[in-house]
């Protein structure tokens, strides 16, 4: 149960605000996403919607930072654990399985609260879907070839706005863009005109949470300790080597080199520390471009953080 500060906070609410038919609760990893969520949930007795790209598979639970089942069990939760390991996702196909879910939701008269730091898979539910070509074998195959470097260099000859926009080292990213590139004739970038029209950001609510950087990265070192002590291992141990997109997730090739003795618990423990927080930086970047999102004050309690929800514009 929750403290009875946030109860206190709900009589607020009925008699104040006008509650939502869907919320947007986004922020950097560890950044406390999960019992605003439940509090919020709580208050406006609304459901929550996962908006994670590697929550949506079984079988990684812990390195994901999934609700556990007893969080999971005090309010409907949605698109949790429902994708097999093996399966390939996307921003596209996740907004295909999301939206009918809120709207659901929705029609039965309650809130559907967004919960993420994927940003490309929240901005597909709120700009809609950039459509974009089918893969095409032969470039992925050449591609392969390629290094990073020649794959970013040749991204920016082509398409520079994009260049700047993905992370130099994302290999997976700079590939896909480049590949739409050669196969259009076009931007990639121009794919994403319609995240720019500010009539569909009309009707919007949403927050992110922040923190001061360091306090963050103290907290992502934390949770990264206790991953590793409760179980994150033996998830990793048991994914199939043909696993697709959930491979990618940030942990896995580093509990991977653990495994096959080419790293000390310790240096797999810093690596996946490292590569969380250089995330959380890309996640605060991607979210700080959207301006429709409140910022609000991650070390706040929760009665306060609801609060701050509350005081719209």
């Amino acid at each position: 149960m929750l403290a009875r500060s946030v109860f206190a906070e709900r009589a607020f609410f009925q008699i104040f605000s006008v509650i939502p038919s869907r919320f947007f609760l986004c922020g950097p990893t560890a950044s406390g996403k999960t019992a605003l969520a439940l509090a919020l949930a709580e208050a406006w007795d609304g459901e929550i919607v996962n908006g994670d790209a590697f929550q949506v598979y079984r079988g990684l639970e812990i390195l994901s930072a999934a609700p556990s089942e007893k969080e999971q069990a005090t309010c409907p939760h949605h698109l949790f654990g429902i994708i097999d390991n093996a399966e390939s996702m996307d921003a596209a196909k996740y907004a295909a399985l999301a939206n009918p879910v809120i709207e659901e939701i929705e029609n039965r008269g309650k809130t559907a609260i967004i919960v993420g730091g994927s940003g490309l898979y929240l901005k597909f539910l709120t700009h809609g879907i950039a459509e974009a070509p089918p893969g095409d074998e032969e470039i992925r195959a050449e591609l392969k070839g390629w290094s990073v470097a020649q794959i970013y260099e040749r991204l920016k000859e082509l398409d520079p706005d994009e260049a700047a926009r993905q992370n130099s080292q994302n290999r997976r990213h700079l590939s896909r863009a480049l590949e739409i590139c050669l196969v259009t004739g076009r931007k990639a970038s121009a794919l994403r005109q319609n995240f720019e029209d500010p009539t569909l950001l009309e009707g919007l609510k949403g927050i992110v949470l922040n923190w001061a950087p360091q306090i963050l990265a103290e907290r992502i070192s934390l949770r990264t300790r206790v991953m590793l002590d409760s179980g994150a291992i033996n998830e990793v141990k048991e994914l199939p080597l043909e696993a697709g997109t959930i491979r990618q997730a940030i942990g896995v090739r580093e509990i991977d080199a653990y495994l096959n003795k080419e790293v000390t618990l310790e240096e797999c423990e810093e690596r996946i520390t490292i590569s969380t927080r250089q995330y959380a930086k890309r996640q605060r970047n991607w979210f700080r471009r959207e301006s429709w999102l409140r910022s609000v004050d991650g070390s706040l309690s929760l009665a306060r953080k609801i609060v701050e929800i509350n005081r719209w514009d």
